[in-house]
């Protein structure tokens, strides 16, 4: 049953909506109990990649789910209308409305990421940072104190951490023998 104050759970759902489940699952119960609207869009990546994606938003955008083309659910986001909470690794409860100076007392990393902040390196809940901080914001202290950030998404965007290197051992020098005229 969706469930606009559900808890947001990172990598897998908002309103007891669920990442990898497919749209017809929930299709009945949206129509009948929200205002839903529905969009679909050709998303270009390169010359020659393309694909085809579809938004719905319920209730003015409390609710939006983005489905590939075959209806599988590959995002879910939520706006400061969202009453649900997500609960980070310190136990502090974060929300749709916060502010980026209650966001940084109660988490211990943030990181700017594609125009979205990362909070404690969970890849798989963001928070979107609104225009015109999504395209200035290169650091942290871009971003004012008392901006509030109404829109959490949740999805796996693990593709976005960055991979540790691994560290090149030097190669071992090979030392000529001396020659030998015995």
């Amino acid at each position: 049953m969706i469930d606009f104050t559900a808890d947001i759970i990172s990598y897998k759902s908002i309103a007891n909506i669920q990442i990898g489940d497919n749209i017809l699952s929930y299709l009945d119960e949206m129509y009948q109990y929200f205002d839903i609207n529905c969009q679909e869009h050709e998303l270009h990546f390169s010359m020659s990649e393309m694909t085809r994606q579809s938004f719905y938003s319920l209730n003015d955008d409390t609710l939006t789910l983005t489905t590939t083309f075959d209806g599988d659910i590959i995002g879910i986001g939520c706006n400061q209308n969202y009453q649900g909470k997500y609960q980070n690794q310190y136990k502090n409860e974060l929300y749709a409305g916060i502010t980026m100076e209650e966001l940084c007392s109660l988490s211990k990393f943030q990181k700017i990421v594609y125009g979205t902040l990362i909070v404690d390196n969970d890849y798989g809940l963001y928070f979107t940072l609104p225009s015109p901080y999504d395209e200035i914001a290169d650091t942290l202290k871009d971003i004012p104190y008392d901006l509030k950030l109404n829109e959490i998404y949740v999805a796996d965007n693990s593709s976005w951490q960055l991979k540790p290197q691994k560290k090149k051992k030097p190669k071992k020098r090979k030392i000529a023998k001396p020659y030998s005229y015995f």
